[in-house]
């Protein structure tokens, strides 16, 4: 059977795609799903193999990866323009993607670049890209303060925690004069994956969730517990259809202000919401925005309290500020309705 170009290129895609995903028996897959032989998939798993896109270690197949790793210091001029780092390091693993895969890590990277030279105060930054045929991901390190204790210490937060659930609202920068703030929160959405890492916690998102927590809670992370400074992890599919000004556009006006954010709930609180103090932390710096979505997916049950603290009070001193629960349980709907018509 003789297959168009275009069909041989998805069937490619698909082996390539669960070898990422790190599914095991790939070909059985691969000809189930486009009924095709064994023998077929086989020989485009080999053509695969010869074009150096993958690899076979025992049983297992890999994508071949290219990674460099670029060691930057202040010292010697190195950490000052953040254009100039990503022409001189970045720029050809990139230049080679589509516009709009380009355009994203050309934010994404000056961004994360900008903010480890400007606020990091650190002496040496390290910078990782690694990419194959699917994905490209950098990372960046540097060795100075914190970011999740630079943002506790600036905005006198009691904890750790309520410095790292900030970020989920965006507009959060500890230089006013000189950031908007909305560098992580907008870079965090665009990448398929998302991680800032640091003072033993982890904000992260991802295209299937949004993570805050310790470290020492994933096995995979514990070494970098104790670790000083900031790790910054991206990673972008090479093909995404991802456009950068969509993304902004969902969390702006006509004239482009940023104007609204989505929170989710449950990466806020280890059990469910009672009181009018969670509420009143919750709520900080709501007034930033006009619409505030409030996802509470996993939640099954709020109190009372927290409820009237932040859907009748809040409301009422911020009438200019709308509130939008999503994804909201059947008990959850009950207590907003319960405050909201004062039963």
């Amino acid at each position: 059977m003789s297959f168009t170009s275009e069909k041989r290129d998805q069937i490619k895609k698909y082996i390539l795609e669960k070898i990422g995903d790190g599914q095991k028996d790939v070909a059985k897959r691969a000809s189930e799903a486009f009924n095709v032989s064994l023998n077929t998939i086989y020989r485009y798993i080999r053509e695969l193999e010869k074009a150096e896109i993958i690899s076979k270690n025992a049983r297992t197949y890999t994508f071949v990866e290219d990674t460099k790793i670029f060691v930057l210091t202040r010292t010697d001029g190195q950490l000052d323009e953040e254009d100039i780092i990503y022409a001189k390091y970045i720029k050809k693993y990139i230049e080679k993607l589509p516009d709009n895969v380009k355009q994203i890590w050309q934010y994404s990277f000056m961004e994360m670049m900008n903010n480890a030279i400007d606020h990091s105060q650190a002496e040496k930054v390290f910078i990782l890209i690694a990419q194959n045929y699917m994905n490209t991901t950098i990372a960046i390190y540097d060795e100075g303060i914190g970011i999740f204790k630079k943002i506790k210490d600036y905005y006198n937060y009691d904890s750790l925690d309520d410095a790292v659930n900030e970020l989920f609202k965006g507009k959060l920068t500890t230089d006013t004069k000189n950031h908007s703030g909305e560098g992580i929160f907008f870079t965090s959405r665009i990448l398929d994956d998302f991680l800032a890492l640091s003072d033993g916690k982890i904000f992260s998102h991802n295209k299937y969730e949004d993570i805050a927590q310790d470290i020492k809670e994933i096995d995979s992370l514990k070494e970098w517990a104790n670790q000083r400074g900031t790790v910054i992890f991206m990673r972008l599919s090479n093909y995404s259809k991802k456009v950068l000004k969509e993304v902004f556009d969902m969390f702006a006006d006509i004239d482009g202000g940023f104007i609204k954010t989505r929170i989710p709930i449950k990466n806020i609180y280890e059990t469910y919401p009672v009181s009018r103090s969670q509420a009143k932390r919750l709520y900080n710096r709501f007034d930033k925005f006009q619409e505030i979505e409030l996802d509470f997916s996993g939640i099954e049950e709020i109190g009372q309290g927290f409820a009237h603290e932040l859907f009748v009070v809040f409301t009422r001193e911020h009438p200019n500020v709308k509130l939008s629960p999503l994804n909201i349980s059947k008990e959850v709907e009950k207590m907003i309705n319960h405050v909201k018509n004062g039963n």
